[in-house]
């Protein structure tokens, strides 16, 4: 009656077995390093960056305990900070020969000291939060209303440049806010700019209306359309924070999307509030100029060189110097979007850039102009220019539509298209609340925390060995099951801990342990009806079970609604709070009835059972007659 099969022991023991490999890591705690990554994404971090890192250290005298390369950064670990220090020096000489141009960040870190087989295994601790390691918080605003108005901004301009190539005169164009308005004198005019309007622009909804003598044509972005210009500012915007982050070196950085309309970035590590806002609040530039393919712009390429009168010297992504000539014929200002794509007869990669009505004119006249000369699209940033692409210009181009391509990668193309569309944020940004939180007070919360938890389970454990006697000491280990596999379940989705989080924790245990006690005092009442011992085990769980899946099931729903509509600490306290519900009816009733049936299943002839004392109501009731 109360025996598992052997293939119910062998899912306990597998799921104990996975959840102690992967709780591990988080037992090793934190060993000081430095990390290496890329200022931009044009900069590669590979092998050779590796191997540099290596050398710069043996030629220091410092030695590493492990030195690790994930393909986005490079991480040595150490054994004191003051090794941590004394490497950063080292390597930052090594890396960076130019302070005021650096390629590399070159920052403190904290990584875990699980072994190397542990890592192999892709077991990982689980992050810290800002609220337990300390950094900033910022909630930031997007203008969408901007993004829109920049949007219109825009297609007025290309709708009076397609009006002017199609020779179809109007009165005037207007912005108003999102609007666009466009008279005509006669309703010829106005139904062939709406039909030119209806194939060029399908973005915008048109409404037409006598106003006097004129005709007036206002068109709208439609609601869909506007949908996507919103959602690409935001997503611009939040890769163009990516960007920028990463000169401050923060390894483990939160910057997520809040609502429609807000971006939420945290910091773990950083203090200084004024350098983080400087990096956020950031601007970048884009400007196209030519190629100047003098003689004496080639020797100064070469290094033999003065750079020409008019000229300036740039270096490109691969590090080759580039003359160009200092007129500027197109900024960042005439760029609507950068998309990478395939070109459609060499099937090469290329990136595709749209610009706006006045770019298009500039363009279309400068390629006419120079066809067979080469065309340098330049970034600035923080007054650093840099080469991202240096094409040959074909043949003329015209209608805003330009296709850069030339022996680049996919990857490389990606990158491209994303240096260009993220170089500057595509709408304004408001920071609305900002937080800091010392590490001191992040430590001093992780001991409370965690403090609060032990304890916890200190206290449940004694209560139920006392009351429930061996029915209790089962429910104290299923309780210790369900916080291994709660932290396991944590540590393989490399969920990030926050203090809410270690509260749900907390109730995680009043959860898991609500569960028991429910399977206890089902089991005392069937004894107290009178029931064998083996037949109370087996229905004690089963009528329970019942009970014990509605109470979670709403608990979880209640959870479920948290983490849909909640946002920042709720939503991390939702995550802990679900996943510990799940976790709960696991050990609960699974695991603690496959402890009671090892234990009483095999005894064939049950006399009595462990479960505490069992309060029979005829002997209540004998016992009040005899006390009147």
């Amino acid at each position: 009656m109360n025996r598992y099969p052997v293939w119910k022991y062998a899912i306990i023991v597998i799921a104990l077995l996975v959840g102690a490999l992967y709780t591990l890591p988080n037992f090793f705690g934190e060993a000081p390093a430095v990390q290496v990554s890329a200022v931009k994404s044009s900069v590669k971090i590979d092998s050779t960056t590796h191997t540099r890192v290596e050398d710069a250290l043996k030629a220091a005298g410092i030695t590493a305990d492990a030195i690790t390369y994930d393909g986005n950064s490079i991480k040595a670990r150490f054994d004191t900070t003051d090794t941590q220090l004394k490497a950063k020096d080292a390597i930052q000489k090594a890396l960076i020969p130019d302070p005021s141009d650096p390629p590399y960040v070159v920052a403190l870190n904290l990584l875990s000291r699980s072994p190397a087989w542990l890592t192999a295994l892709r077991a990982e601790p689980m992050y810290l939060g800002l609220d337990l390691r300390g950094g900033v918080h910022f909630m930031l605003q997007v203008d969408m209303a901007a993004a829109l108005d920049k949007k219109a901004e825009s297609l007025s301009g290309d709708i009076r440049s397609s009006l002017r190539e199609k020779n179809v005169r109007h009165s005037g164009i207007n912005r108003n806010g999102q609007t666009i308005e466009v008279r005509f004198r006669d309703a010829q005019t106005l139904e062939a700019a709406k039909r030119i309007i209806a194939d060029q622009f399908p973005d915008l909804q048109t409404v037409d209306a006598p106003d006097g003598i004129e005709y007036r044509l206002t068109a709208t972005i439609k609601p869909e359309a506007a949908r996507k210009v919103q959602e690409l500012a935001l997503k611009q915007n939040i890769t163009t924070l990516h960007n920028r982050i990463n000169e401050l070196g923060v390894t483990e950085p939160v910057i997520q999307q809040q609502g429609l309309d807000r971006i939420v970035v945290q910091l773990p590590g950083v203090q200084d509030t004024a350098k983080a806002k400087d990096i956020l609040g950031r601007t970048a530039t884009l400007e196209v100029r030519l190629v100047d393919e003098s003689t004496e712009a080639r020797a100064a390429e070469a290094g033999s060189g003065a750079v020409p009168f008019g000229d300036e010297r740039y270096l490109d992504r691969n590090g080759q110097a580039v003359i160009v000539k200092k007129q500027v014929i197109l900024t960042g200002e005439n760029l609507t979007d950068a998309q990478p794509g395939f070109d459609g007869q060499t099937q090469e990669p290329t990136v595709n850039l749209t610009l706006d009505a006045k770019g298009s004119r500039i363009f279309k006249d400068v390629t006419r102009e120079n066809v067979g000369k080469r065309m340098a699209i330049i970034l600035f940033e923080k007054g650093k220019g840099e080469v991202v692409t240096a094409p040959v210009i074909r043949t003329e181009i015209a209608g805003g539509r330009v296709q850069i391509s030339g022996r680049m990668s996919t990857v490389e193309a990606n990158d491209t298209a994303l240096l260009l569309r993220a170089g500057s944020l595509a709408a304004p940004m408001e920071i609305i609340e900002e937080r800091t939180i010392g590490p001191s007070l992040g430590a001093e919360n992780i001991s409370r925390g965690f403090h609060s938890v032990i304890w916890g389970f200190v206290a449940i454990t004694v209560f139920m060995c006392a009351y429930y006697m061996l029915f209790g000491v089962f429910s104290a280990v299923a309780l210790a099951v369900n916080m291994l596999m709660l932290v396991a379940v944590l540590s393989m989705l490399q969920a990030t801990l926050t203090l809410p989080g270690i509260a749900a924790m907390a109730l995680a245990l009043g959860v898991a342990i609500d569960s028991n006690v429910l399977i206890n005092e089902r089991v005392r009442e069937e004894l107290r009806a009178g029931a064998a011992p083996q037949a109370a085990i087996y229905a004690g769980y089963e009528r329970a079970w019942a009970t014990i899946l509605d109470s979670n099931v709403t608990t979880l729903i209640a959870g479920v609604a948290l983490l849909a509509f909640g946002s920042g600490p709720v939503r991390g306290f939702a995550v802990v709070h679900c996943i510990g519900i799940l976790t709960s009816m696991f050990s609960a009733v699974f695991f603690s009835r496959g402890l009671a049936n090892l234990w009483y299943g095999r005894q064939k002839k049950l006399k009595s059972v462990s479960i505490g004392q069992i309060w029979k109501p005829d002997a209540d009731a004998t016992a009040v007659a005899k006390t009147n």
